[in-house]
Parts: C-alpha cells; structure tokens; sequence
C-alpha cells in the first residue's frame, strides 16, 4: 500500500442534494459522502466546494456545523444553486439526472490555493464530476501543481457530463483511482468483441497510467486492487440491500483510511468492501449516527 504525508486530506467537489422519487432530500454527492464518512471515523476531512446563498446552501451548512465538520473550503456563490440531482431506479439500480450550471462548477481557485497554504495536507481526493467544466478543470491542475498533492481519483461515468479526453488527463495526474469494471472498459476503449480479460484491462491502465493503485468495483461480485508488483481480489460482504445509492463512496473513505493508516492492501480492501455493504443497509449515502461508524473505529483504529 502507498504511503501518504500530512494529517489532513483534501476532499474537493460537488455537495448536492440527492431528490428522491418518493420526495426525500438527502445530502449527497460523492465527495461530500466521501468526507462525510471519514469525518465520522474521527479523520476530519477539508471539503472544498460551493453551495449556492439560498436554503438547500443553508441546509448543507448546518448539517456539516451539526456533523462536525471543516466549513472553512465551502464557499457561498450568489450567483448559482447548490446542487440538485434527481436519483431514479432502473432495475433496482440507481440513475442519476444532474443538473448542470451548480454552485460546484465555480469553485475559486485562488481561495482555494490560500486556504491550502495554512495546513500540512495529506491527499487530494475527487471526482470526474468535477472535471466537467472547463473552469473547474483548470483550477484542479492549478491545485495539483502548485501543491504537489498526491491525487486519489474516483471515476463516476455520467453521462453527458464526462468525455475519455478529460478522464484520462485526470488520470495522468493520479496516485491512485477507484472505479467500475464497465468505466474501466469504456475508458480503455475496450471493443465488445475482445477477448482480452478483465485483470489485463485494468493491468494495462495501471501500466499506461503510472498509478500506484487501481481499485476496479464489481458489484455483487466484489472488488480487486492492482499495484505496480501485486493483485488482490475481494469478495462481496452479504447485505440487507435498502439502496445502493453512495456505496462506492463508503467504499473510497475506507482507502483513504487505509492510506492514512498504512493497513496493508487487503486489509483496506477488506473493510471497504465491509463498509460499503453496511452503507446499502441504509436509506442514502451519508448516515447521522455516530454509533454507526464507532463500532467500525473501534474495531479497525484502535
């Protein structure tokens, strides 16, 4: 397992609200669970985004004050809404309508930058949702650059709003990335008919790509992890599934734990695996409860 610097980790990108079919609100984007989770492992995240100076911002505040949580890199645009995605279920699984022109698409970079200044920093951690603007593209490259964080990449495939150019730029910058089997593929430009396997798929990103790590999900059949010298294949953990919605976020919290704590690779991707299934027990992606999350500390950070 990779080894990290610093205390404290970046989590940058969307926070919106996830609007149900049966008219439930939830606290959502990937990031934000992200952070969410590792804030309620007792590893205090800094969350950058930017809410819109209305009620769902106000919403989104409160509950970050009321969790705990590092508000310093949430900035109030007055311009633009806080985020809103409507979640649909196709078949059980879920599907993701997101709105565009969002208070996250218009971080300032320059705040960003001075905020970064005053901390000993361990990781920067997002989402190819964030990548879909121009403007936000850039201000990540600019972070990157000027700060020398090691990148921990999670790719979400949404469709319009990605293309393979500006994936693979951000791939570039990667230490290390989290996604699917079918992301992988479309990523690689993998054609139907080949019959080269999945393993050497994912081998040839790990390869093409320079990373430290590659974590390919598989649904009910798992997850492996690649690195430059090793292969590890986890099994699913048996679930009560409520919904599936934010289970690759839980999923990436624990690597980050893994990578702050230095717990070998299959340690991380046993309790990641673990985690994530807890997480489809419950109604949405982040859980109020910090029971929920002690009696996994309890086992794992102490």
């Amino acid at each position: 397992m990779s080894i990290i610097e610093g205390t404290q980790p970046v989590i940058a990108g969307e926070v919106l609200l996830d609007c149900f079919p049966d008219g439930a609100v939830v606290l959502g984007g990937a990031p934000f669970n992200v952070a969410w989770h590792l804030q309620g492992f007792g590893l205090p995240p800094l969350m950058i985004s930017a809410v819109g100076n209305d009620e769902h911002g106000k919403m989104v505040l409160e509950n970050m004050h009321a969790w705990g949580m590092d508000t310093r890199g949430i900035q109030i645009d007055h311009q633009h809404p806080t985020g809103q995605v409507t979640v649909r279920f196709d078949h059980g699984q879920p599907a993701y309508d997101i709105r565009a022109e969002q208070a996250y698409d218009y971080i300032d970079g320059e705040r960003v930058l001075a905020l970064l200044g005053a901390s000993d920093y361990s990781l920067l951690y997002h989402g190819s949702l964030l990548t879909r603007t121009r403007r936000s593209r850039d201000m990540l490259d600019h972070l990157l650059a000027t700060n020398a964080l090691p990148a921990f990449v999670d790719i979400n495939l949404r469709t319009p709003w990605w293309n393979r150019d500006d994936v693979r730029h951000s791939l570039r910058q990667a230490s290390w990335v989290k996604l699917n089997e079918d992301e992988l593929l479309t990523i690689m430009d993998v054609d139907s008919g080949s019959t080269t396997g999945l393993f050497e798929h994912a081998r040839d990103m790990l390869d093409r790509f320079n990373l430290q790590l590659l974590i390919v999900t598989q649904g009910e059949l798992g997850a492996f992890c690649i690195t430059p010298d090793d292969m590890i294949s986890g099994a699913p953990v048996a679930a009560k599934v409520v919904d599936t919605v934010g289970a690759g976020d839980a999923f990436s919290a624990v690597t980050i734990l893994g990578l702050t704590h230095r717990w070998p690779l299959a340690v991380t991707l046993e309790r990641a695996l673990e985690f994530a299934a807890a997480v489809c027990e419950q109604r949405g992606a982040t859980i109020s409860d910090k029971t929920f999350y002690a009696r996994y500390a309890k086992q794992w950070l102490t």
